[in-house]
């Protein structure tokens, strides 16, 4: 059994300057994104992958990834996934013994970054980059099952 202990914050752009030469394209879709489960295909770098994960609790949850055929991951991401799909490009940025996955969205979330940290223990401490935000762990429209169905473009619209 695998479990994501994951927090989440928004990033203040004007203070975070990405390498354009370290970012791994990401396109990812979903196949399942009810309450409780998502069951997401991701194409990263060339790799196809396929990832269960669970509900979240706190900032808990668990997970199971798999890497498939690029050619299974991109006919899945194109025919059965529900649209729009997630497109970002993430940059990993070591920070104080630690790896953060910041994320620049593209296409129809595009404006939102996003930083996530894995971590050990729930109650692990951390150091926080001087360009972290505010923690959205809580806030489920930043799930990126629920901006696949409700963009960012489109949160000012409602």
């Amino acid at each position: 059994m695998a479990t994501e202990i994951e927090r989440k914050f928004l990033v203040n752009g004007s203070l975070w300057r990405p390498d354009p030469s370290k970012g791994v394209h990401y396109r990812q879709g979903y196949l399942s994104s009810e309450p409780g489960r998502t069951v997401r295909v991701r194409v990263a770098g060339g790799q196809g992958y396929l990832t269960i994960k669970g509900p979240t609790t706190g900032i808990t949850r668990l997970e199971f990834e798999y890497p498939i055929p690029l050619p299974d991951a991109n006919q899945l991401l194109d025919v059965l996934c529900q649209h729009p799909l997630i497109e970002k490009v993430r940059y990993r940025e070591p920070w104080h013994g630690f790896t953060w996955e910041v994320d620049q969205f593209e296409g129809e979330n595009a404006g939102l970054i996003v930083a996530e940290l894995e971590l050990p223990t729930a109650d692990t401490p951390f150091n926080r980059p001087p360009w972290l935000g505010q923690e959205v762990s809580d806030d489920p429209r930043y799930f990126n099952s629920a901006l696949a169905q409700r963009p960012f473009r489109d949160w000012n619209q409602r």
